[in-house]
């Protein structure tokens, strides 16, 4: 059994205890992080917890750490977790508003709640590299703050769900017509040569992991654009990749009834997956990243 953190105290995951009048069980009010680690290292800590303390803000939650608290409380549940067995760890990180009685108005004087845990990060299977996977759309129903990283995700859910009983691994959602996000990452199309992502806006979450991989093609020399993409442009994309903390890269060569690009990962996808791969904590010395232009 996995140890988890709970308002300071470390135990197994089984022994947590969480108030039925916590905020974040009675009405989602809370926000969370996903924060990958590999070999025992987080990788991309200071971008995370920098989008947990906007998110906190944003629903006016005092931060119950600063950025050197975090680190430490986080670098001790690795510590208690680590196990060779299972090296690469995703830490799931929520804050609540905390416990009090049940009124939708803020209470005066709750204390946050904070839980950690982790579960193990596994490598992209083999299949996956060389087949890909596949996506079906959906209408994007979520509120309107899809750029606060909210625990209220019931539409997503259903999303991911429908996806799910569609023989699929993820919801790719559109907004009248314009590309949003999936259910549970952000979606980046390469069409003509171009990397293309919607641009961050109420309807994007902010992703550490978009950002990472947009900085990686960037990079290689490909042209980034951070732009609205149409739901013509997303069916005429010659690549779809979706990108999450723990599942990284994933190319998606079946959208809907349709084949992506020639229906294998593409070589955009390919190039920027290594590059990424080679950026994680305990990856081999590789050679400087070489220009890849447009494909």
């Amino acid at each position: 059994m996995s140890i988890a953190y709970y308002n300071g105290d470390y135990l197994p995951l089984d022994q947590v205890r969480i108030s039925p009048l916590d905020r974040g069980f009675l009405f989602g009010d809370s926000v969370y992080e996903v924060i990958p680690s590999y070999s025992g290292e987080f990788f991309l800590l200071s971008e995370h917890l920098e989008r947990l303390a906007r998110s906190l803000a944003a629903i006016r939650i005092r931060n119950p750490f600063d950025r050197e608290g975090w680190r430490a409380l986080l670098t001790d549940l690795l510590a208690r977790n680590a196990d060779p067995a299972t090296p690469d760890l995703g830490v799931y990180l929520q804050v609540t508003r905390g416990v009090a009685p049940r009124d939708h108005a803020f209470p005066v004087d709750a204390q946050p709640t904070v839980l950690a845990m982790v579960s193990p990060i596994r490598p992209l299977p083999e299949t996956i590299r060389v087949d890909g996977v596949a996506a079906v759309t959906a209408e994007d129903r979520r509120w309107g703050h899809c750029d606060i990283k909210a625990t209220t995700l019931l539409a997503n859910v259903l999303n991911r769900q429908d996806a799910t009983e569609r023989g699929a691994v993820e919801a790719v959602l559109l907004r009248d017509g314009q590309l949003t996000e999936g259910a549970a990452s952000n979606v980046i199309v390469v069409l003509d040569g171009r990397v293309i992502t919607p641009p961050l806006d109420a309807s994007v979450l902010p992703g550490v992991t978009r950002s990472r991989v947009l900085d990686l093609a960037r990079e290689l020399g490909y042209p980034v654009e951070e732009r609205g993409v149409s739901a013509d442009e997303l069916a005429r994309a010659g690549e779809i990749w979706l990108t999450s903390s723990t599942r990284e890269i994933l190319p998606v060569t079946r959208l809907d009834d349709r084949t992506v690009g020639t229906g294998r990962p593409g070589p955009v996808w390919q190039a920027v997956h290594a590059a990424y791969q080679a950026a994680k904590p305990g990856a081999p010395v590789s050679e400087p990243l070489q220009s890849g232009g447009a494909a």
